[in-house]
């Protein structure tokens, strides 16, 4: 963690010549990420997926819209899915929602969080402040916001502290990484699915403003041409070799979505660290919200968590 803040407090004390884009912050929503419009986009290339649907579970209890954290007059909300069932603290998971840091909401998760739970995980589906609302890196200082408060919560919901991971898609998948490589031994597990491992990597797609602002410039706030620094900074593969936590990777057949994957992992294989990657031939970038990919995500989370967290 203590890279993490040098880098950043040089980042800021550079001063780059370029002003910093702030046109992106609307302080409205952007609605255009969702299940439904991701579900439109994907099935004029694979006709035959379906939408996971919210369920009730018997052996899961939920507490929704809870209040984690608050920024000034603004609320910063979090669902807890808990298993009835378990005879001892269970091991929790931070859910976040993919989106390009702009768009998305926790509740494309819930779904997902409610399996994890009925297999004996508490499941934690947050919010984050977004580049609509906030820049880089406020959406990093409310997820560690998040992360405390659930540990501060930890006896109310029967909780293992310290058996906690994150766990991200997309843009979520990205700040999983990012926080889990960053937190020291705060976090004891991460699963990555098809968030990239690096702004600045050959392979990243990221950046590419020359038809319009993307997503990560408007996150970062920068260009990455006129701060790459920045860039760099806000990459996980920054920080592999302090990486403490056992890494699930999780892929679909986009290949810009593996940028630094391959890069991490060797780090981690020559620090010792357990780690696993499995890409679903065919999939698209958004598998993990619709079958026939569904089940067998749950599958890899699962046991990935078993091998981790060991009864």
């Amino acid at each position: 963690m203590k890279r993490y803040f040098y880098l950043l407090a040089f980042v800021f004390y550079l001063g780059p010549v370029h002003a910093q884009l702030t046109s992106g912050i609307t302080g409205k929503r952007d609605t255009s990420y969702s299940t439904w419009s991701a579900y439109n986009s994907t099935r004029k290339t694979h006709p035959d997926i379906r939408i996971v649907k919210e369920q009730i579970f018997d052996q899961v209890t939920e507490h929704r819209n809870l209040v984690y954290a608050r920024i000034g007059e603004r609320p910063l909300q979090i669902d807890a899915f808990l298993p009835k069932t378990s005879t001892k603290p269970a091991p929790a998971i931070l859910i976040i929602h993919g989106g390009g840091w702009r768009s998305g909401n926790r509740s494309q998760h819930i779904p997902l969080a409610q399996h994890l739970a009925a297999a004996g995980y508490a499941c934690f589906t947050t919010e984050y402040r977004l580049s609509t609302e906030a820049l880089y890196p406020a959406a990093v200082d409310d997820l560690r916001k998040a992360l405390a408060w659930i540990k501060a919560n930890a006896k109310r919901f029967d909780v293992d502290q310290k058996k906690l991971a994150v766990l991200g898609f997309s843009a979520g998948g990205e700040l999983a990484a990012f926080i889990g490589a960053t937190s020291g031994n705060d976090v004891q597990a991460i699963i990555d699915m098809d968030g990239t491992l690096s702004f600045v990597h050959p392979d990243s797609g990221e950046g590419d403003d020359s038809r319009s602002t993307s997503a990560a410039t408007y996150w970062l706030g920068y260009a990455k041409k006129d701060n790459p620094v920045l860039w760099t900074a806000a990459s996980p593969l920054t920080y592999a070799r302090q990486n403490k936590a056992p890494f699930l990777f999780l892929n679909s057949a986009v290949e810009r979505m593996h940028a630094g994957r391959d890069d991490f992992r060797e780090i981690l294989k020559e620090n010792g660290i357990y780690t696993e990657a499995h890409t679903f031939e065919g999939a698209p970038h958004s598998f993990c919200l619709f079958d026939p990919w569904f089940q067998p995500t749950v599958h890899y989370i699962t046991t990935f968590l078993h091998q981790v967290f060991k009864p």
